[in-house]
């Protein structure tokens, strides 16, 4: 395998690590503070094509694919965790739905104006009684002539309150006529019947969007069904391995590189006993175990990038890039307070942020015990690799 990356990619870091450190680091700790997204930076982005990097030019995307997703994901990372997950989300599950088994019609109304920025993304899934167990899902759509009858609560959807196009999970009551179970549907922030419920208040990612939606008989037209009604438990385990996982990785490694920079600089700056604490054995092993997390994060993210790439099979490969790079971060933003003592856990330097922003990576996109059992899963199934 050759993970030589392309010129068009290296430029596209180079493009995104710049527009990080003039706008994307000087905004984070307001961002943090105000729990909210600055409006100028999501319309910068929108307008450096941020928003459809993953995506084919003939959709109104970059044509960069996983690879080029995860590269943005990780240079703006290491500047903030809210924004890359705003864009992570819309697409890596908001638009990932519409672009596997969308109409062209569907394509056409929803997704291409996403991919241009012009409207923002999320996936409904979880429920108040629906975790990891999405089987329980109580949401309910009900066929009435032409249009559905949606009742039914979402939970913890990040970009939910900001979101203009939502790809909802519900329930289909099975009839003679109609096999009925969980379905997707596309839905429009101002269809009647959606409400935005609580925005929550959160320990990390304090700018991200994360909201309660409510369907009170909300009518969705059946053209708006997307794909197969019935067949919604299979387009949501792919999107989540399609987008949702390596993209949180990618996040996770970009993150995990900040910190050892910031460490490293911070290591070299401070003294104690005379001497800069850069040179003593257990600084320098604190340093040596961060950089391996985060080498090895790297190389898990972009193998598993290329399989999405190429079309390969990547149920495993997902599951393990989420596992790792969400429990690696956390080992890494650990070191890293350790390092910086005192001074990391105040509010002068970004660490005490990262180290908040981090503990997220290992409940959200399918708990840590979730990706176990899914490897687990595919091992007994089909031997070690």
């Amino acid at each position: 395998m050759d993970f030589t990356f392309t010129k068009e990619q290296e430029l596209l870091r180079e493009i995104i690590r710049k527009f990080t450190d003039k706008e994307v680091k000087p905004r984070a700790a307001e961002a943090d503070r105000n729990h909210r997204l600055d409006p100028e930076l999501i319309k910068m982005g929108a307008d450096l094509g941020l928003f459809g990097i993953l995506y084919p030019p003939e959709l109104g995307g970059s044509g960069m694919g996983f690879t080029g997703l995860c590269i943005m994901l990780e240079e703006l990372s290491r500047g903030c965790a809210s924004f890359p997950l705003m864009l992570a989300t819309h697409q890596g599950i908001g638009v990932m739905g519409i672009y596997l088994t969308g109409t062209p019609e569907q394509k056409e109304k929803y997704m291409t104006p996403c991919v241009e920025g012009q409207k923002i993304a999320a996936c409904a899934i979880t429920e108040p009684d629906a975790g990891s167990d999405i089987a329980s899902m109580k949401t309910r759509a009900v066929l009435n002539g032409d249009h559905y009858i949606i009742n039914g609560t979402k939970r913890f959807i990040t970009n939910g309150g900001i979101a203009d196009v939502i790809v909802v999970f519900a329930i289909v009551d099975s009839t003679p006529d109609n096999p009925g179970g969980m379905t997707a549907f596309i839905v429009e922030k101002d269809f009647p019947g959606f409400n935005v419920g609580k925005i929550e208040e959160k320990m990390g990612i304090r700018a991200s969007s994360t909201a309660e939606l409510f369907f009170e008989d909300m009518v969705v037209p059946v053209e708006n069904v997307l794909g197969q009604v019935g067949k919604g438990f299979k387009l949501a385990r792919q999107i989540l391995e399609a987008g949702g996982r390596v993209t949180l990785g990618a996040m996770c490694l970009g993150a995990a590189k900040e910190l050892v920079d910031l460490s490293i600089a911070y290591a070299k700056e401070r003294k104690q006993f005379g001497r800069p604490i850069q040179d003593f054995q257990g600084i320098q092993w604190m340093l040596t175990d961060m950089a391996v997390s985060a080498y090895t994060m790297e190389s898990i993210v972009y193998r598993t990038a290329w399989a999405l790439d190429q079309g390969l099979p990547t149920t495993m490969d997902a599951a393990i890039c989420k596992l790792y790079c969400s429990e690696g971060i956390d080992l890494v933003v650990d070191k890293a307070m350790q390092i910086f003592a005192g001074s990391g856990y105040m509010t002068d330097y970004p660490i005490e942020r990262f180290y908040r922003d981090a503990r997220i990576n290992r409940i959200y996109e399918g708990t840590s015990e979730i990706q176990r059992m899914i490897i687990a899963s595919t091992l007994v199934k089909k031997g070690v690799f």
